[in-house]
């Protein structure tokens, strides 16, 4: 019994903790469950700060505005949460699409929060792959690149599936009999958020922010660098203009809240909404640049060309949308602004990846116009939608219209600049030979260096025997006719400095001299050989080889 109990406490520890750690045996959570936790800690989080500020509204606000007490705080609460992932509404007589953008603000942090912690309690960087492919350096480098990327997809999806069987459970609990959240919506948005916030954080934790891009090929990865740059320029340049509106129409703004009287709690409720929705407007800014504007309802627009309002909502923000009528002429220079993108843009893509061949330059720059026209319509259509039925059916920019425009705009200018980019990095470069032939050429030279090179006129030594490789590429040494017996020079330099009293080994003692005679002279010393048969006579296509030493063992 008492083991059995140990069992029961000990086993929430294993499947939710994490225990000591031994260097034999490491113990780590699979990637499923990590996910599966990080999901219930996101959606735990986002729900208990949304039900604060619900809760703070619903005191503040009269009580049938949440519903029944407690109940439909909650409910609200929910429907908010919802919201923040962009899954739309239906109420009677339409739905409710226009949803504000900074709200996603609050999943996407914790998301990324939780991605982060799924990648390091599940040890993504010891799942890396230990064996590569044998090949070039190339392809070991592509192997890993691929398997990184197959890890951060494992990761997202890990994350993203728990995450969203979660959003159907809240779409269930959030309905009541006005608001009837959109099943569908709420499964695929928070698909998606959740996907892109987990693969974001494990490739974060596989690398630095640096390296991110690296994870790609080379030419998608100048694709994207150059979108992401252009859509950056347009959404500074939409900020910029709503926040001058904003300034030069700030009378108007504070005119509107004080019509609204939303008291104090009331005031800092609507300074948030404005806020969460003041991303919506720099959306809507990009599309104002950009040429086709957006509407507030229908039959209204509000474009460089002209401004055609009619009854908008009791916004304080909508107070800086500009008077209805025709717009001055100096109001069209803001079109430039999508070129200077696409300028800029086409420069970054050319000195990522250069293209070897100039006339396809202006292609890949018309492919960053269309993947940036592509990013653009995206942004249009989360940050539109109706708010109802009638007339606000139509709110914010139209998604392909300014998909069109930016795709035109910015692919031209980027074209043209990525050419000419092009054509000035490949004629100031100086030829080379490619990277793999120049890093070989110059191992084989730091090799060659350390190489002691060979006497270009080698002198040829007698008495050199060859074998049968060494004779089918070197000549045969001659032993000539003047050839000095060098075992016979050995011998008398070794005897030179004896006495007079000592004899060399193997020859007779000579004469002892008288008593006042003089000792005699050493012998001269032996001449050369005669018997060495010169090699250069073949004596009649027969070559004889002699050994030069054959004397010395003739002697014993």
């Amino acid at each position: 019994m008492t083991a059995l109990l140990d069992q029961l406490r000990t086993a929430p520890r294993a499947v939710l903790g994490r225990g000591p750690q031994n260097d034999d045996d490491e113990t780590r959570r699979p990637l499923p469950v990590s996910g599966m936790l990080a999901a219930v800690w996101t959606l735990g989080a986002g729900l208990a700060v949304l039900t604060t500020l619900t809760l703070v509204g619903w005191i503040a606000a009269p009580l049938s505005a949440f519903g029944d007490g407690l109940p439909g705080v909650f409910r609200t609460a929910c429907q908010l949460w919802l919201a923040a992932h962009h899954a739309g509404f239906a109420i009677p007589g339409g739905r409710v699409g226009l949803l504000p953008l900074g709200l996603m603000i609050l999943p996407g942090v914790l998301l990324y929060r939780a991605g982060l912690w799924m990648a390091r309690d599940a040890d993504l960087r010891l799942r890396m792959p230990a064996r590569l492919p044998k090949g070039t350096p190339r392809d070991a480098e592509n192997a890993r690149r691929r398997a990184q990327l197959v890890l951060i997809a494992q990761a997202g999806i890990s994350l993203a599936a728990p995450y969203s069987l979660l959003a159907g459970m809240i779409a269930l609990v959030a309905r009541n009999q006005v608001t009837q959240p959109f099943l569908g919506e709420a499964l695929v948005s928070h698909v998606v958020l959740a996907f892109v916030a987990g693969s974001l954080a494990t490739a974060r934790t596989i690398g630095p922010w640096k390296s991110m891009l690296r994870l790609l090929p080379e030419r998608p990865r100048s694709v994207v660098a150059a979108t992401a740059v252009a859509v950056s320029i347009l959404l500074a340049a939409g900020a910029l203009l709503v926040l001058g509106a904003i300034v030069v129409n700030f009378r108007q703004i504070h005119e509107l809240s004080g019509v609204l009287a939303p008291g104090f709690v009331g005031g800092l409720l609507l300074f948030l909404v404005e806020g969460l929705y003041l991303f919506n407007a720099v959306v809507w800014g990009m599309a104002y640049i950009s040429g086709p504007g957006f509407a507030l309802g229908a039959g209204t627009l509000v474009a460089p060309t002209g401004v055609k309002l009619g009854a908008v909502p009791s916004l304080p923000l909508l107070g800086a949308l500009p008077a209805p009528g025709a717009s001055p002429a100096w109001v069209m220079a803001v079109i430039a602004v999508p070129f200077a993108a696409g300028t800029v843009a086409g420069v970054v893509m050319a000195r990522i990846a250069p293209t070897p061949t100039i006339e396809v330059a202006p292609l890949w720059g018309f492919v960053c116009g269309l993947s940036t026209g592509a990013m653009a319509g995206l942004l249009a259509a989360l940050s539109g939608g109706p708010l109802g039925g009638a007339r606000l059916s139509a709110v914010g920019p139209s998604p392909w219209e300014v998909a069109l425009s930016v795709t035109l705009e910015v692919g031209v200018a980027a074209g043209i600049s990525a050419g000419i980019a092009n054509w000035w990095l490949i004629s100031r470069r100086p030829a080379a030979a490619p990277e793999p032939v120049r890093k070989a050429g110059a191992v084989i030279a730091k090799a060659a260096s350390r190489v002691r090179l060979a006497d270009r006129n080698p002198r040829v030594l007698p008495g050199h025997w060859l074998d049968a490789t060494e004779s089918d590429t070197q000549p045969i040494p001659v032993i000539k006719d003047d050839w000095t017996d060098e075992h016979a020079a050995a011998t008398a330099e070794t005897f030179d400095g004896m006495g007079p009293g000592e004899t060399r080994p193997g020859e007779p003692r000579p004469p002892q001299p008288s008593q006042g005679g003089k000792a005699p002279r050493r012998s001269e010393p032996r001449p050369p050989r005669k018997d060495i048969v010169d090699e250069s006579d073949d004596r009649g296509g027969h070559v004889i080889y002699v050994d030069p030493y054959a004397w010395d063992r003739d002697d014993e």
